[in-house]
């Protein structure tokens, strides 16, 4: 009764399933494996987190590139304040502000990005305390540079003079006529009366929609490795189903059978 398992379109259908299970289940592995990868970089942030808290901070060139495991460490840095930014468009405490950012001229050469702290209101409208005057040490969270359009970061243009909408290395080179660290620290303590902001996790480390999004493909492909192996059984069964209705001459009229006809013998 099964040797139609052996027939041309059979060979197809088997071969077929026997591709597209692994295939299923290895895509699913491999979703599942991106979700718990992601899990443990966010419970890996937590724990650096809390380390960088208590540690004491180190010079800012020591913790460059800033990384996964670097974001969000204590550094310090010397030098003089210089040109003055407002980053608009940010939240604190369900408030919308703007942040005060301020470039520090550092001995070799760079300047950093420091936000000194955050102010409620429009930017637009604002005057914003002026940054301390002569050489100074300062010391904050490190953080990596911003990305328009992720994170929250507003992905906005055409921001009137000493405004700036990302602070990144690249958005900041078109604004001043010197090399600017691909980096930039908030102050633990913010100055003149503004509030701190708080450092920032680093990207693609947190249970964000990208990580539930994993989770739920995961399950999609284990679902279809399902799909695969019911429809082949209910293939099966039909085509079983419709030979022994063959056999028991059962089949509508004209209809094709699976049963091959009888050799006819000469008499």
């Amino acid at each position: 009764m099964y040797r139609f398992l052996l027939t041309p379109r059979w060979w197809g259908i088997n071969v077929f399933v026997l591709l597209a299970i692994p295939f299923c289940v290895f895509m699913g592995s491999w979703q599942l494996g991106r979700f718990e990868a992601r899990v443990q970089d966010h419970r890996t942030a937590g724990e650096l987190a809390e380390k960088a808290e208590h540690e004491a901070p180190r010079p800012l060139t020591e913790l460059l590139p800033v990384d996964k495991a670097t974001s969000g460490r204590q550094v310090t840095a010397s030098g003089r304040y210089g040109k003055q930014l407002l980053v608009p468009g940010r939240e604190l405490d369900d408030r919308q502000g703007y942040y005060v950012l301020t470039l520090l001229h550092t001995d070799d050469g760079k300047a950093l990005p420091v936000v000194r702290g955050w102010l409620p209101g429009d930017a637009g409208r604002a005057e914003a305390p002026a940054a301390p005057t002569g050489e100074v040490t300062v010391t904050g969270a490190l953080q990596a540079s911003e990305v328009p359009g992720e994170n929250g970061v507003p992905a906005q243009g055409g921001l009137p003079a000493g405004q700036t909408a990302a602070i990144s290395a690249a958005t900041l080179v078109n604004l001043v006529p010197y090399d600017v660290y691909d980096a930039w620290i908030t102050l633990g303590k913010a100055d003149s009366g503004m509030k701190p902001v708080p450092a920032a996790a680093p990207s693609d480390t947190g249970l964000d929609l990208k990580a539930f999004q994993n989770l739920g493909y995961t399950g999609e492909w284990f679902v279809f490795a399902g799909f695969v192996v019911f429809m082949w059984f209910r293939l099966l069964r039909r085509e079983v189903e419709s030979i022994r209705d063959a056999e028991l001459g059962l089949l509508p009229e004209g209809e094709p059978s699976g049963v091959p006809a009888p050799e006819k013998t000469g008499a």
